[in-house]
């Protein structure tokens, strides 16, 4: 997918991203890019900022106890970092998520772990209320560097057809 610039006035352009209901299709993979390596401070402040006080997230004393033996990332965190990643090939036209389904965390996340996401498109098929748009379902799987899979999810989402995204119908 490329970038198709908007002409805003004379030989002005603002960059336009993601993608139209028309173009996803059924089988389709994405590599999401770039990666991200979660920091300690990472861990700490979501874990924190989302009231999740289990000590097993941020007090290596109480982890070195645990079959870890260190401290989890928040697997609150993994999902939010992933889900993020995902955001320029899937969702950032989209008008309203609809559901996140079958969430499975496969294996624990460390501090210094880098994480990488693909997601493949299950399917589409126009909104039967909307004619401007349609809903796309796809699965996305989180990985760390070296290929183990920590995360998969499906999700679906609410996509504008061509010419009917906030950003082709607004000025802002």
């Amino acid at each position: 997918m490329s970038v198709i610039p908007k002409e805003v006035g004379p030989r002005r352009y603002r960059e336009s991203f993601g993608r139209y209901f028309e173009d996803f299709d059924a089988g389709d993979v994405y590599e999401h890019r770039p990666g991200r390596t979660i920091g300690e401070s990472d861990n700490t402040w979501f874990t924190l900022l989302t009231m999740n006080q289990h000590p097993l997230h941020f007090d290596e004393a109480y982890a070195a106890h645990s079959e870890f033996k260190r401290p989890l990332v928040n697997s609150c965190l993994t999902l939010s970092l992933v889900a993020g990643m995902s955001v320029s090939d899937l969702s950032q036209k989209v008008i309203a998520n609809l559901g996140w389904d079958k969430i499975r965390l496969t294996a624990p996340v460390f501090v210094g772990d880098t994480l990488y996401a693909e997601s493949e498109v299950l399917s589409k098929r126009e909104s039967k209320s909307r004619p401007t748009q349609g809903i796309v379902s796809a699965r996305t799987v989180g990985k760390k560097a070296d290929g183990t899979v920590v995360i998969t999810y499906e999700r679906t989402f609410l996509v504008p057809k061509r010419g009917h995204a906030v950003d082709d119908l607004a000025d802002y």
